[in-house]
């Protein structure tokens, strides 16, 4: 299976209103093959600072073997380069074997010291499967990805993209703080 570049996103949400509206539009987004979660945890956190964690994913028990084993040999590489990255790969593709998320509490838990009370926030591993033809296209004409960036809606006013008053709001709806 080829897998295509994978990126963390941590979302947080003041006063959450959950309505399956994002879960939905993930969804919606798999089934054209723009993106896939390969694990997503979903946190809230109540006015006393009470934690109820939901690990979410849209693979097969299959993808998540072969995605669990990835992730693993990723972890494993930096740790004890060759035997590291065999010993992650082994461990990620258990773990999944058996259900496991590829996130664990003691993973989370930075992140979830960091939401503020009565919000909630989520961690999203999405792998994007659009970008596999443009990966290997790149690759075939002898080129690599040198970098990768967001780029502010705030940077977009210099060249014209979109007025300061569309950047000023994209800009507000992207760092609102919960």
């Amino acid at each position: 299976m080829a897998i295509g570049p994978v990126q963390l996103i941590v979302l947080g949400f003041d006063q959450p209103e959950f309505h399956g509206e994002i879960i939905a539009e993930l969804e919606r987004l798999r089934e054209s093959d723009t993106v896939r979660v390969i694990d997503a945890l979903a946190v809230h956190k109540d006015a006393d600072g009470e934690i109820e964690v939901a690990h979410l994913s849209n693979l097969s028990k299959d993808q998540a073997i072969e995605l669990g084993s990835v992730v693993g040999a990723l972890v494993g590489l930096g740790i004890e380069g060759e035997e590291g990255f065999l010993a992650g790969a082994e461990a990620g593709a258990e773990a999944a074997a058996d259900g496991v998320s590829v996130f664990s509490d003691e993973d989370a838990w930075d992140v979830l010291e960091e939401i503020p009370n009565d919000s909630a926030a989520a961690l999203i591993l999405l792998e994007h499967q659009w970008a596999v033809p443009l990966r290997d296209a790149v690759a075939r004409a002898g080129g690599s990805r040198l970098g990768d960036a967001f780029i502010s809606p705030l940077d977009l006013v210099e060249i014209g993209l979109v007025s300061r008053e569309e950047a000023d709001e994209l800009h507000a709806l992207e760092t609102a703080t919960p």
